[in-house]
């Protein structure tokens, strides 16, 4: 299937999506944060249909007939591959030292790491930096943006949806796969993605509303992200006032 047809199916599908959620009606947990709850709802509930029915059935086989040392040496050489994303995104938000030890850290598992199948910078205690275009928007001003879920790709906003766009030219794996019509990386690096998620699995089928838990776990998280993990502190006195 080619770049064009797939984004032509995904805005078929959204357009789907918005219509049923506006026909459907129901209270909004989080009005600030989640104003399109109900379209968010129905596709979190696809995503969660086509993750059962497909993706989390392929990654447990995966998992099962990948021996531990082999899927560890992928996963490590498709991160260290998609690291000059953070390169960039560093150079964007003027991060001009953590780009340049961001720029050791890629080089350095490059070669001696073997092209990044081997994670040797962590163990030289050589940070490792987390950076995407949406966290830049976030930096450069848009620090408030609506909750959004995607359709197959699940959590994100407004802001990181075009982000995300925008990641896909900067990543050698997504970049790959769109021009060169090879799917096989990108597929690889996703299911490595669901498989990191799999131990939290049993905690979010436990929770009251999966759906709610999702979206202020995946939102807290990002903010965390944004801020270097230093976040502004709650304005406790406005939370009385109001």
């Amino acid at each position: 299937m080619k770049t064009k047809s797939i984004y032509k199916f995904l805005s078929i599908l959204l357009c789907v999506f918005l219509l049923s959620a506006c026909a459907t009606s129901g209270p909004i947990s989080d009005s600030e944060n989640d104003p399109w709850e109900n379209y968010n709802r129905s596709m979190h509930k696809f995503n969660t249909g086509f993750d059962k029915a497909l993706l989390k059935p392929v990654a447990s086989g995966y998992r099962k007939i990948t021996p531990e040392p082999v899927r560890k040496g992928l996963g490590n050489f498709l991160n260290n591959l998609a690291y000059p994303n953070t390169i960039f995104n560093l150079l964007l938000q003027g991060e001009f030292r953590k780009a340049l030890i961001s720029t050791e850290r890629f080089i350095f598992n490059s070669t001696v790491g073997i092209f990044g199948i081997f994670d040797v910078a962590s163990n030289a205690e050589i940070p490792l930096h987390d950076e995407d275009l949406g966290q830049t928007l976030a930096v450069w001003g848009w620090d408030n943006s609506r909750y959004f879920v995607l359709p197959f790709f699940g959590p994100s906003t407004v802001r990181d949806g075009f982000g995300r766009l925008g990641n896909r030219y900067l990543d050698p794996v997504t970049y790959l796969a769109a021009e060169k019509s090879t799917w096989s990386p990108w597929v690889l690096d996703k299911l490595h993605v669901r498989i990191r998620l799999m131990d939290q699995e049993e905690l979010i089928e436990s929770s009251n509303d999966p759906y709610v838990f999702i979206r202020d776990v995946w939102l807290q998280n990002r903010e965390f992200k944004i801020y270097n993990g230093d976040p502004p502190a709650l304005d406790y006195e406005a939370f009385l006032e109001d």
